[in-house]
């Protein structure tokens, strides 16, 4: 299903073309385009729209849920100083989470058709449409789909009245990840600390996109060496 020297027409759905591509789509996936106009995903309407989300949806959606976690932990007893350390350090899972997704998952060398497609609608197409702001955040019913394997998983390491804390955490810290990227894309910081944190990840995306793997922060890229070159502790 490659197709040699195939060429990708922007002004059709693309995620059925870019499987076409074989090897070259790494080198055509980061190249970017940019422009606050989002690439048609799918000729199909309803298809179309589910790849489509507002970056407000999400803490609508998600910090109701994350409430709903923490109450039920304080529910079964739990103290708000427990309660707190449990929700701090599951935002703190978290952090390593959103690098390690990054940088494994989301990073992923492909070139079969199938590959090339699956990494186009998990992270590719942001990396090549990185201003659209229709398809910064993670889909809600995509996210819905992923928590229940991460919760069966904090089932299984805590106990029944720290799961909640610890989970709800997490979720927060996901909330924080994804408002704090579409923020990163798409808002004017005046403060130095935002504004580092805005240069830090557009150069992900724009100089060196196999470096600088965190999103919230760069403390998992300074643990494992995925600093950018030329990034000292005062760009960031």
């Amino acid at each position: 299903m490659v197709v040699q020297n195939f060429v990708v027409d922007l002004n059709k759905a693309l995620v059925f073309q870019v499987g076409h591509l074989g090897g070259a789509y790494e080198e055509w996936v980061h190249q970017p385009i940019v422009s606050n106009e989002g690439p048609r995903f799918s000729e199909n309407e309803i298809l179309e729209f589910l790849t489509r989300t507002v970056w407000w949806a999400i803490p609508v959606i998600w910090l109701p849920v994350v409430c709903w976690f923490i109450h039920n932990s304080v529910q079964m007893g739990l103290g708000c100083p427990h309660l707190a350390l449990l929700v701090v350090l599951g935002i703190f899972v978290w952090t390593l989470l959103e690098y390690s997704l990054h940088r494994f998952l989301f990073h992923i060398k492909t070139k079969t058709y199938w590959g090339n497609t699956l990494h186009y609608l998990l992270h590719g197409c942001h990396h090549k449409h990185p201003m659209d702001g229709l398809r910064l955040v993670f889909p809600p019913a995509a996210t819905a789909i992923l928590l229940m394997p991460f919760w069966n998983l904090v089932k299984l390491m805590a106990t029944p009245s720290t799961a909640p804390a610890l989970f709800g955490g997490g979720l927060l810290g996901y909330v924080m990840y994804d408002c704090t990227h579409y923020y990163l894309h798409h808002g004017q910081p005046k403060t130095e600390v935002p504004r580092n944190l805005k240069k830090y990840h557009l150069n992900h995306h724009f100089r060196i996109h196999d470096k600088g793997f965190g999103i919230t922060s760069s403390l998992w890229d300074k643990v494992f060496g995925t600093l950018p070159p030329k990034m000292d502790a005062k760009s960031m």
